[in-house]
This record gives structure tokens, sequence and C-alpha cells, in this order.
């Protein structure tokens, strides 16, 4: 499965057009296989309708959305024009294995359009790592700068603000409409690579079914249409009707005219978190790992009866709120009510099917759910809170220093994905093997736990014979088991003895003397132009706690 994912995912690109860099996937942004694969519907939706009466009014809906004429879609066209803007971003991304320093400046630009509350709606990656940013309305010659209010990088979704009174005059906002029907048209409108004026390409549905976002490394619901979306088009709106159905943000490499959208609910789930806490909530979980029951012997020997259908637990995750109240071999047989089928479906609109775990991230964080599971032969219904989960390695860390901590010229940093990328577009291969097994498949222990890493040896006679042993993880410090990079920080800088031992995968050990080690630092920090032995975030802790002291 993961291997098979990773084949694919290299063959989605985010458009986003970059003057200066490769397209995304040169970065590596996405070949993680997600522990949870959430999807989208309407929630309002009483899934007893999906029978003969909802398939009938479902076609009677997209009869009546089908009768739009080519003057609706000019119509809808005229009115995006006062609402589509250009955006243009200056952006640095860190470099992982010199966490101190950025890599260079780069130029990108992409699509955008309004919606209300005079925000700007647009791709999380047009704006990922953003020092500067600029929008320019369809005809007009002035640049405006913006300010990014809010990032979701698992959906691939940002909002931006222009304090400019001047931009807004004559712009009107775009409405959000519904998921369109398969063969419904839509118009894909933006600011693609070939020109610098406004396109518009027009294209129809093709499917509706979760699909990997490269971005944000996570697999949510797309909508597949064969209308061209091309670099520069990341953000830019589908246009169905009058109203948006969706947001352009990635391609298919290596086919002709396959391009992806953002449905709206996925965008409404993304709009109502920020408006209800001020900052992007992310998407509930269970933190489960299933397993589906086509098999009749693997249902017989879970004592599932004939008319049961439902999918196998195999793995929880420690953090989420089913740990203390699922357990490994449970048949998961309903979700809210709503019957799970043995391959893990649920019904979805006119006779289509979709994974259970849309009805999970659809859920507000901390809302509860009833799960009807099959244990030992016994049914049992349980509530379980849901919230978002992170997983023990990072999978994306846009917006945001890496952090490190430097002690005798050895470069601890906490194990991430984007570290993996550093080893360039086939890092999969290329990384190191333990390393991208525990980041792929490892889950926390315990919240706040980090897997930390010895990232390299900065050569010194401090540290002579122990450049063999980077790459490894770190397991203790002086017999402590480390729990992050900031506690082992806490370790080393409050060490009396005067030896410090530190334990390595693998049973290595570095030993040092700490008065020695702690005076070598300063000089390999100068010698190396590193402005600081710790990262900002370590810093700040570490004044905090000598403050405390001091009080």
């Amino acid at each position: 499965m993961l291997s098979c994912s990773i084949r694919t995912l290299r063959r989605l690109k985010c458009c986003c057009n970059k003057r200066w860099s490769s397209l995304f996937l040169a970065k590596g942004y996405c070949f993680s296989k997600p522990k949870v694969v959430p999807s989208f519907c309407n929630t309002d939706i009483k899934f007893s309708r999906f029978y003969v009466g909802e398939r009938q009014s479902s076609l009677r809906q997209w009869r009546r959305r089908s009768l739009y004429t080519v003057t609706d879609t000019y119509e809808a066209i005229e009115l995006a024009l006062d609402s589509v803007i250009k955006i243009f971003t200056v952006s640095s991304s860190p470099n992982y294995f010199l966490p101190w320093q950025n890599k260079s400046q780069r130029e990108t630009m992409g699509s955008g359009f309004v919606i209300p509350g005079k925000k700007i709606l647009t791709n999380a990656h047009v704006v990922a790592d953003h020092t500067f940013v600029l929008v320019r309305k369809h005809g007009s010659p002035t640049k405006y700068r913006a300010e990014v209010q809010a990032v979701g990088h698992e959906c691939d979704l940002a909002i931006l603000v222009v304090e400019s009174p001047e931009f807004w005059e004559g712009m009107n906002f775009l409405e959000l409409g519904d998921i369109p029907f398969l063969q419904e048209a839509v118009a894909v409108v933006g600011y693609p690579q070939g020109g610098d004026n406004i396109s518009v390409t027009k294209g129809v549905v093709s499917r509706v079914e979760p699909t990997q976002y490269v971005h944000g490394a996570t697999q949510l619901m797309a909508i597949q249409i064969d209308a061209a979306i091309n670099p520069g088009n990341s953000g830019g709106p589908a246009i169905m009707g009058n109203k948006v159905a969706g947001v352009a943000f990635q391609n298919l490499s290596g086919a002709e005219n396959i391009g992806y959208i953002i449905p709206v609910p996925v965008i409404k789930h993304f709009i109502a978190g920020i408006e209800e806490s001020g900052k992007y909530m992310g998407f509930c979980s269970m933190g489960l790992s299933c397993q589906p029951t086509e098999n009749v012997q693997l249902r017989n020997h879970f004592k599932m009866q004939p008319h049961m259908t439902g999918v196998l637990v195999s793995k929880i995750n420690p953090l989420s709120d089913a740990y203390g109240v699922l357990k490994k071999d449970d048949i998961i047989l309903e979700f809210d009510g709503v019957p799970i089928a043995n391959d893990g479906t649920v019904p979805f609109r006119n006779r289509e099917r979709i994974t259970f775990d849309h009805l999970v991230s659809m859920k507000k964080p901390n809302e509860t759910a009833l799960v009807k599971v099959l244990r030992n032969g016994e049914e049992h219904a349980f509530t379980i809170t849901l919230q978002p989960l992170q997983p023990l390695v990072p999978v994306h860390q846009f917006d945001k220093l890496p952090s490190y901590y430097i002690f005798a010229g050895l470069v601890f940093v906490p194990l991430t994905q984007p570290y993996l990328h550093e080893y360039g577009e086939d890092w999969y291969n290329t990384s190191p093997r333990r390393l991208c097994e525990r980041a792929l498949r490892e889950l926390p222990k315990r919240a706040g736990e980090q897997l930390v890493i010895l990232s390299q040896v900065l050569m010194d006679d401090i540290n002579a014979g122990y450049e063999r042993l980077a790459e490894l993880q770190v397991k203790k410090v002086n017999g402590i088991e480390i729990k992050n990079l900031k506690h082992l920080c806490q370790l080393v800088e409050n060490c009396s003895r005067e030896s410090l031992r530190i334990d390595l995968d693998d049973d290595r050990v570095v030993a040092l003397n700490y008065e020695s080690a702690r005076i070598a630092t300063s000089w390999i920090l100068e010698r190396h132009r590193i402005p600081s032995r710790m990262s900002i975030d370590l810093l700040s802790e570490q004044n905090s706690l000598l403050m405390d002291s001091a009080e």
C-alpha cells in the first residue's frame, strides 16, 4: 500500500507557478501514508434517505442544476472577474540539514477569490513559508500588501486579508455552492502560467472521491474534473452556475486535462473552525487503523452474524480517546447510527459510497460520536470524543522554524518528514531506512513525544570519532529516557556530573567531559558561523525557566 501511494503521489502536483524553483513535488511534500482518510458530505442528510426517495430527489436536483444555459455561465464568469485576484508570494523555506538558516528566497504566483467578510480564499501552498505577499485585482496595475490570517495545510486552504480600502472598491464576493454531480459543467478561473491576464477553462466533473492532497500529505475528498489546471491556477474558484463548487489545487502529472478541486464541505469545515475559534483547528480522527472484513472466514472467526457488516480494528493511537474505549480486534459495526459496510464504506448521494472516515472528519473538535462494536460475539455501544491527532513524526512543518540543539558540535533535531525530504525527491529510498520506517509507521506513546536524532557532528577535537554516529536516534541522557528535544536540552543544560553520557540507537554511547564540551561548544559555533546553540523556541523556554528560578 505504501509504495503504491508513493507512486501515485509522484504524479500529483500542486498548481502553483514557481518562477525560481521546481514544482512542489520536487520537495517531496507528501509521500506519507495517512493514518486516517477524511472525506466529506452534507452532515444534515439523514442516511435513511439514501433509499429510493433520496435517489429520485437527487436525480431531480441534478436535472434542475443541469439546465444552466451558456448565458448563465458567461454571467457567472463576469461575476468572477470582480472577485478573482492574482497572488504574488515571496517565500523562504528552512534548511533542515542546517536548521539555523533558510534556503534561497523564491517567488511564486497563484490565484485566489473574495469570500464574504472581505477575505480572500486561496491554497495554503500558494503562501507556504511566506515572507511577503502581494495581491492584484483583475484589470488593475496596482499590487496591494496582504497578510495571511489563517492557514490549513492539511486541507491546502488559506485566508488572506487586505487592509487597503482602495483594494476593496468594486470587488464582489463569491458564494459557496454544493458538491456537483457527475458530468456537471464547471468553469475554472485563475491566473495560470503562459500569460499575465485572467484565464477561464471549462470542464465537467469526472468523479468525487477521497484523493491524496499533495501539499498537506493527507487524504480528503476532492473533485476530479477534465478542465486544465496548470501552475498558477492554484487557489482559483471552480464556478458552477453563479456559485463556487470548489477551489483548484492540483493536477495529475503525465495525464491530459485531469485536475482536482477542493469541494465545498472541506472549505466550509476550514472556515467554520476559524470563525469559531479564531484559528485553524484541523480535522478530527478516531486514531484507528482498520481492516476490511470482506473475507467470509474472517467474519466467522470474529463471530459476525450474516446480517452484520463492519471493519476490524487493527491499531489504536494511544493519544486518542478511543484508546481507552475500543480494543484491538473489535469490529466497528456503526458510526452514529450509520451502518459500515465490510469494505469500510457508507452511503453517499445517489448510489455512491465513500469511506466512513468522512463522518469522523466532519465532527468538530471535542464532539462525541456513538460507536457500535462487536466484541467477542457481543454488541456494545460506546461514546467516543473526537479530536485532531498529530503523528509522532510531523508530516509537514510549514511557516515555522525547525528546532535544534547543539552541544560539543553534536547537532540534535526532532525527526520530521521535511528532514527526510532533504534527501531528495526519492527520499523514501535514499534516506536512512530505519528513520524512514519510524517516520511512516510509529505511533506516539504520550503527548509531546518526539523522536530526537543526532543529525550531524560538527567536527572538533572534543567529538572526534563520533562522526559515524550521525543519524541515530537519541535514547537517554545520563540514564534518563528523553521525551523530546526540549527535555534533552534541559538534561544537558542542567547536568551536574563531570561526565555526560548520551545513549543512542544500536546501543551506541557518546561520553563527554561536561565542562570541556561546554567550552568547546562556543568555539564550534563561532567557527561554523552559527548564531545560537539552540533554536528560538528552546531559547525562549530556557529564558522562562531562568526567570522562574530567579523568582
